[in-house]
C-alpha cells in the first residue's frame, strides 16, 4: 500500500477531551474519528488492526468447534421479558418502537436470541454439544462514555454460546473455552491474566475475567505474588488476620469527638491508627435497616455485601434521615453498641478488640470496645475489598496455604465467559429429548471477547513517547519502506519500487511512504503508527549497497545488504 492511496489521517495534537493513551493515540495515528459522544468511525488504519484482531479470534474460534452465525443486532423486547431481563438490565439496554408500535432493543448481548434460535432448531441429545459465535456490533447506552473505544456506546464483540446435556458436558467446554481465550490473547501479543469474577447481570454459577494488564484499566484485580491466583477484587476472598481476637484490655469508655466524622478526622483527633477504629454502614435490608461493620483501613464490597440474604439489592445506603431514625445520630457516629437493628461484621472487624466506634450520639465515640462483652458477637461475612498485604485465599492439592500475598493491579476486561446453567434455556423453554426419550432443559454456556476494545489495550500496554509500538500479530503493516528524496532522484524511484515490488511478492505487508514530505516528518509518522519495522532507503545507502533498518520495538539500527533485505524480514517476521 502507498500512502499516496492511503487515507493517512495522522494529526499532531490530538483534542482536549482524549483522556487516556490509546483515546489519544488512536486519534493522532489516524485510526478512529469521533461522531458523537461514545459513537467512532473507523478509519482504514485502525480497521486493518480490527479486522487482524477479528481474524485472530474468529481462527481459534473456529479451531475450537464452534460454529459462526449472524443474528439481528435488533431483538423483539418479548424474548427479554421472558428471561426477566428488559426491567433488570438497566438504563443500558436502548429501547426503540417500530411503526406498529412494537418494542425492540438494541442488542447489548444475544443470549436471549441464541436461545430462542436453539430451541427450534436442537431436537436431540445427540446434536448436542453445540457452540455458536457470531462477530457484530453490540450497542450499550453507557451512562457516561469515555477513554475512547475502551467504554464507546457501540462496539464489535465476539460472542459465543454453547449449549449441553449436563452441566458435565458445560464444564468441558467451559475448560476449552478457557484454553481457546488464552491461545487468542497469546498469539495477540498481550500480557493478560485470567481472573475468576462475579456474574453479575448475567447469571449463572461460574466466571472468568481476561484482563490485559494496564494502568488504565477500569477493574482492580487482586493477584498473588506466589501463585498464579488472580480475581476481580469484586470476587476476590478477603481472608481475616491469623490467630485469635485478642483478650479485652481496658473498660469501655465513651469519648467527645465534636466535629469529627470521618474515620480519618476520628483517628487523628485520638491519636489512634484507622486500623484500631471500625465503621457502620446501614444500608437498607430485607425487613428493615442493616448495619454493615467494616475495619476502619477498610472499604465496603457491594457485591459481596448484595450476596447477603438479610441485604436488599441492589444495595443502598440510607438518607441521613434514615441513619438518624435507625441510631439517633448523623452518620459519622453511629457504632454497633446498642444497635436494634441487625449488625453484620466484616471478619476483620469481628477480629479486632480494644476498637473504638462511633457512640451514636452526634459528636461522640466509643473506645476500648469490645465483641461479646461491650456488645453481642455479630454476624460474621466477607464483605470488604482485599488490599495489599492480605494473605492468598488459594490452597494446593494437599489443602496447605500457598502463604503468598496479594497486591493490586489495574486491567482492562477484554473478554469474560460463564456458566450459564439453566437460566435463559428455563425460560425460554430451550428443551431436547435425551437418551430416554425425556425433554431435558439444555444447559447454557456463554464466552465474550471485546474485539475493538482489544485493539485499545493493546495500545495502552504497548506505547512509548513516539506513538504506538503494535505486537506484530495485529499490527497494520509489517513494514514501513521510508525513501529519501524520492521525488528528487529517479535512482531511488528505481529501487523504491523494486524494494517493494520484492516484499510484495514475499507476502510482506509493506506500506510505502511515498509523501512528498521531510524526513523526520516521515520517520515521526511511521513511529507514530507503530509499524514494527522500518527501512530506510537513500542516496547514501544505494552508494555502499545497503537499506537502513530499524525495530520499532527495540529502536535497534543497521544496515542490510539490498540483497539480504527480504530474507532478513522473512527471518524477523518469523516466516
Amino acid at each position: 500500500m502507498r500512502t499516496s492511496r492511503f487515507l493517512l489521517s495522522t494529526v499532531r495534537e490530538p483534542p482536549a477531551d482524549a483522556e487516556c493513551v490509546s483515546h489519544r493515540l488512536m486519534l493522532r495515528a489516524g485510526m478512529t474519528r469521533r461522531l458523537a459522544t461514545g459513537l467512532y468511525t473507523w478509519l482504514p488504519m485502525g480497521l486493518r488492526v480490527l479486522r487482524k484482531v477479528e481474524a485472530t479470534v474468529r481462527e481459534e474460534m473456529d479451531r475450537a468447534g464452534a460454529q459462526e452465525v449472524l443474528m439481528p443486532a435488533i431483538q423483539p423486547a418479548e424474548l427479554w421479558q421472558k428471561s426477566g431481563r428488559w426491567e433488570q438490565y438497566g438504563p443500558e439496554l436502548l429501547c426503540l418502537r417500530d411503526r406498529h408500535n412494537r418494542e425492540y432493543c438494541l442488542g447489548p448481548t444475544h443470549e436471549e436470541v441464541i436461545t430462542d434460535l436453539v430451541r427450534h432448531e436442537i431436537k436431540s441429545y445427540r446434536q448436542l454439544p453445540a457452540s455458536f459465535y457470531q462477530i457484530q456490533a453490540k450497542f450499550r447506552d453507557e451512562i457516561r462514555p469515555r477513554s475512547g473505544i475502551l467504554r464507546a456506546r457501540e462496539f464489535l464483540m465476539k460472542d459465543a454460546y454453547s449449549f449441553h446435556l449436563d452441566p458435565a458436558s458445560l464444564r468441558q467446554t467451559y475448560n476449552l473455552m478457557l484454553q481457546t481465550y488464552s491461545r487468542i490473547f497469546t498469539r495477540l501479543g498481550l500480557e493478560f491474566c485470567v481472573a475468576i469474577a462475579d456474574n453479575g447481570v448475567m447469571g449463572g454459577n461460574a466466571s472468568h475475567e481476561f484482563h490485559v494488564l494496564a494502568e488504565a484499566g477500569e477493574d482492580t484485580l487482586a493477584m498473588c505474588s506466589r501463585c498464579h491466583y488472580a480475581a476481580n477484587v469484586e470476587s476476590a476472598p478477603a481472608l481475616p488476620p491469623m490467630g485469635r481476637r485478642p483478650l479485652p484490655g481496658a473498660f469501655m469508655e465513651p469519648v467527645e469527638t465534636p466535629g469529627q466524622h470521618s474515620i480519618d478526622e476520628v483517628s487523628h483527633y485520638l491519636g489512634t491508627e484507622v486500623d484500631r477504629t471500625l465503621k457502620t454502614l446501614l444500608v437498607r435490608g430485607s425487613g428493615g435497616v442493616i448495619a454493615l461493620v467494616l475495619r476502619g483501613d477498610h472499604e465496603i464490597n457491594t457485591v459481596k455485601a448484595e450476596r447477603l440474604s438479610l441485604v436488599a439489592k441492589p444495595l443502598v445506603f440510607v438518607t441521613p434521615e434514615e441513619v438518624r431514625m435507625a441510631a439517633g445520630c448523623g452518620p459519622g457516629s453511629v457504632g454497633p453498641v446498642g444497635l436494634k437493628i441487625p449488625v453484620i461484621a466484616d471478619e476483620s472487624a469481628a477480629r479486632l478488640a480494644d476498637f473504638i466506634c462511633g457512640a451514636n450520639r452526634d459528636g461522640a465515640h466509643l473506645q476500648h470496645v469490645n465483641w461479646g462483652r461491650d456488645l453481642p458477637e455479630p454476624v460474621v461475612a466477607d464483605i470488604r475489598n482485599v488490599v495489599d498485604g492480605d494473605p492468598c485465599p488459594r490452597s494446593d492439592e494437599s489443602a496447605a496455604a500457598c502463604n503468598g500475598q496479594m497486591y493490586l493491579c489495574r486491567g482492562i476486561e477484554v473478554g469474560h465467559i460463564f456458566e450459564l446453567g439453566t437460566r435463559y434455556s428455563a425460560a425460554l423453554g430451550a428443551t431436547c429429548l435425551d437418551e430416554s426419550g425425556n425433554a431435558v432443559t439444555m444447559t447454557m454456556g456463554c464466552y465474550g471477547i471485546g474485539i475493538s476494545r482489544i485493539v485499545a489495550a493493546a495500545i495502552e500496554q504497548h506505547h512509548d513517547a513516539n506513538g504506538i509500538i503494535w505486537p506484530q500479530a495485529i499490527a497494520p503493516f509489517l513494514v514501513c519502506l521510508v525513501p529519501i528524496g524520492l521525488h528528487r532522484s529517479a535512482r531511488v524511484g528505481e529501487a523504491t519500487e523494486r524494494l517493494y515490488d520484492e516484499l510484495g511478492a514475499a507476502g510482506i505487508q509493506v506500506l510505502l511512504d511515498d509523501r512528498d514530505e521531510r524526513p523526520g516528518v516521515m520517520f515521526a509518522d511511521m513511529d507514530l503508527i507503530g509499524i514494527p519495522h522500518r527501512l530506510v532507503l537513500g542516496e547514501h545507502g544505494l552508494d555502499q549497497g545497503v537499506v537502513e533498518y530499524k525495530s520499532r520495538r527495540t529502536g535497534e539500527s543497521r544496515a542490510i545488504p539490498m540483497t539480504e533485505i527480504v530474507p532478513t524480514l522473512r527471518m524477523l517476521l518469523g516466516y
